[in-house]
């Protein structure tokens, strides 16, 4: 009687487990506020991936230091009449810009960079609005899923460090002898851009899918292929952070030919710095050395790119075998993009495709490395999901 008991039991245990909703009822209960939180960090990633279009076209049409003073609130409203265009005109004429570079300017050409820098700084400020009230309405209806609170937090604080960084840039150009922001400085600028625009393109991976599915995905993780998506992940940042500083600098003019650099290999007077310093300087301030590491650490990652989708191929994953495989096309993509806007001496549309090609890879290999990490289930007979 025990044993035909125990028998029952199992059954109506079994038939309990197959009739739960996948993932338990705690999980199932929490997809909706997944979903919430995806959609609102889509809208966050769409608005990051414009804020740096405008901010390379601001740097491109050198309006960056149009606006001479940070006012994070009052700052907000423009010149509301000619005399107050002709105020903030003042202001910019006694930065080194105008003095040394722009004293041909007149308020109506003064207007089209302002516009410009201004656009910048009001696309920011949506940005933090945007992430300010989504994430109190998120608090206050209770769709934050749990452990999540600290990375949205997380990007507010990076946003709100972005701002002052963005500043801290733009100070650098206001007095001395420069005529643009320091290099060095852009590169940070465009570096944490990049860094929440990763964060918040990872998050979203995650989310697609429930967490019971990401822990069981992680232990049939590749190995090989995270490393490798790791090692793409950290060159690709690298290579973002050289293409900021040869914007800074104009360095995409300096030699238009490809491959050489004008007629060698490694560009002649490369260490030359016109007012002296010590020589690791040039590697931010020599155009020449600065567009000659950015076309080497190119070269590298496109190799690396191929060798990674080469790696890869074997993988029992479809979706890493494909995400690796789309990397290295865009990579190889942006690669050819890189060559022509060189030739061109970076024109003002080539430049911009071309930062915006770094998204699409920075996103691409992120990408790959997610699914590497977490990889889809294959298929009963052999095949990959």
């Amino acid at each position: 009687m025990a044993a035909n008991r125990k028998i029952f039991e199992d059954v109506l245990d079994n038939a309990r487990r197959e009739a739960a909703p996948k993932g338990g009822l705690i999980d199932s209960g929490r997809t909706g506020s997944r979903r919430a939180v995806s959609i609102w960090l889509g809208i966050l990633f769409a608005l990051v991936v414009a804020m740096i279009a405008v901010g390379g076209l601001t740097r491109l049409t050198d309006s960056g230091l149009s606006i001479t003073e940070w006012r994070p609130v009052t700052g907000a409203l423009p010149p509301m009449n000619e005399a107050d265009w002709q105020a903030e005109f003042e202001k910019y004429q006694r930065i080194p810009e105008y003095q040394l570079q722009n004293r041909h300017m007149t308020v109506e050409d003064f207007k089209f960079i302002y516009w410009w820098e201004w656009g910048h700084r009001q696309l920011g400020r949506f940005i933090g609005l945007v992430w300010a009230v989504g994430i109190a309405g998120l608090w206050l209806t209770r769709k934050i899923p749990a452990g999540w609170t600290g990375r949205l937090l997380g990007l507010g604080a990076l946003g709100g460090l972005q701002g002052a960084i963005g500043w801290w840039m733009v100070s650098s150009g206001l007095s001395g002898r420069m005529v643009d922001v320091a290099s060095y400085r852009l590169a940070t600028h465009l570096g944490i851009a990049f860094v929440i625009l990763g964060l918040i393109a990872w998050y979203m991976m995650d989310l697609a899918r429930s967490e019971p599915e990401l822990l069981q995905a992680r232990r049939s993780r590749d190995r090989r292929a995270v490393a490798l998506g790791t090692g793409l992940m950290h060159l690709a940042f690298v290579q973002i952070l050289l293409g900021a500083l040869v914007a800074g600098i104009d360095a995409g003019r300096a030699f238009p030919t490809w491959p050489l650099m004008g007629d060698s290999f490694f560009p002649a007077d490369a260490f030359y710095l016109p007012e002296g310093g010590p020589a690791v300087l040039a590697f931010f301030e020599n155009p020449g050395l600065v567009q000659f590491v950015h076309r080497m650490v190119g070269y590298a990652l496109f190799f690396l790119a191929v060798f990674a989708w080469f790696r890869t191929r074997r993988s029992p994953h479809a979706a890493t075998r494909g995400a690796f495989a789309l990397a290295a096309v865009l990579v190889v993509v942006q690669v050819i993009l890189g060559i022509v806007t060189v030739v061109h001496a970076a024109p003002l549309s080539l430049g911009l495709i071309h930062q915006l090609g770094a998204v699409a890879v920075w996103v691409a290999i992120l990408r790959a490395r997610h699914r590497a990490t977490y990889p889809f289930g294959s298929a009963i007979r052999g095949g990959a999901a």
